[in-house]
């Protein structure tokens, strides 16, 4: 940041002695002027541009990007990862009275762009970047749906975080009477059905609308696969022959959980 703001800085006292000294006047000075504009001008501006060539350095290759996606760090790094998500899976269709019906893994590594002079994002500064994310798809019986999320707060209590939601959580008790018809509408009159449960940093827990109608909010079919290209780039379909339409004519509905987009490996530059 500060080898910028000296670039800036340069670049706008070279921009200045250009203007004072092509100001026009008498030819004799205007001669003067040209050679002083060539004496004294020449010298900050090729220092201007040395820093601005140095600084602007290279985005990482994608010979790079392969190199260090496949390096032994990262593979560790990517395997850590992906066992504890499929370990937060395992817990929720052991404990909770939902039926694990699909898994769905993106993962990705990217370069570092060059530097970036203006407006930084911070791309910058890592020669990779590599993430995962994580969804699962749950079935489950429409006409238990108070039963089903009370049995998911009953696995809170017992699991702890791996399952974020329990009976201390005020709103997913609101959610359950709602669905026992004990009370109305969980985030106040008219607002309607509710659709998850947000678990902070941790996960979200969604589901269909069964009280909605035709009009009622569906989980929707995960996105199409981008090219599968390991180390660089993974994506898992699991089992790939299964759809959430088919978890919905199976079960009747369906629930999931949505794992936060997780930064497992970074190599700095």
């Amino acid at each position: 940041m500060a080898t910028t703001v000296w670039i800036v800085i340069l670049v706008l006292a070279v921009l200045v002695a250009t203007v004072v000294a092509t100001w026009p006047g008498s030819p004799a000075r205007s001669r003067q002027h040209r050679f002083w504009t060539r004496r004294v001008i020449g010298l900050p501006f090729t220092i201007v541009l040395v820093l601005v060539l140095a600084a602007c350095g290279r985005a990482t290759s994608e010979k790079t990007v392969r190199k260090l996606a496949g390096s032994p760090e990262a593979l560790k790094a990517r395997q850590e990862a992906e066992l504890a998500s499929r370990d937060i899976i395992a817990v929720w269709d052991a404990e909770t009275p939902l039926t694990l019906g699909l898994v769905v893994l993106e993962d990705g590594c990217v370069g570092g762009s060059a530097k970036e002079l203006f407006l930084p994002t911070g791309s910058d500064r890592y020669k990779i970047k590599c993430m995962m994310s994580v969804a699962a798809y749950f079935g489950a019986d429409p006409r238990r749906m108070a039963d089903t999320i009370d049995g998911v707060l009953s696995a809170g209590d017992r699991t702890g975080p791996r399952i974020p939601f329990n009976h201390e959580f005020h709103y997913a008790r609101a959610v359950t009477d709602y669905y026992r018809g004990k009370a109305g509408d969980p985030q106040g009159p008219g607002t309607g059905e509710p659709t998850h449960l947000f678990g902070g940093t941790t996960l979200t827990l969604s589901w269909d609308q069964v009280r909605s109608g035709n009009t009622g909010q569906l989980i929707e079919e995960p996105r199409p696969c981008s090219p599968h290209e390991p180390p660089v780039r993974r994506c898992l379909n699991e089992p790939a022959s299964t759809s959430v339409a088919d978890l919905r004519r199976e079960y009747g509905m369906v629930f999931k959980i949505t794992m936060p987009v997780k930064n497992y490996f970074t190599v700095w530059k």
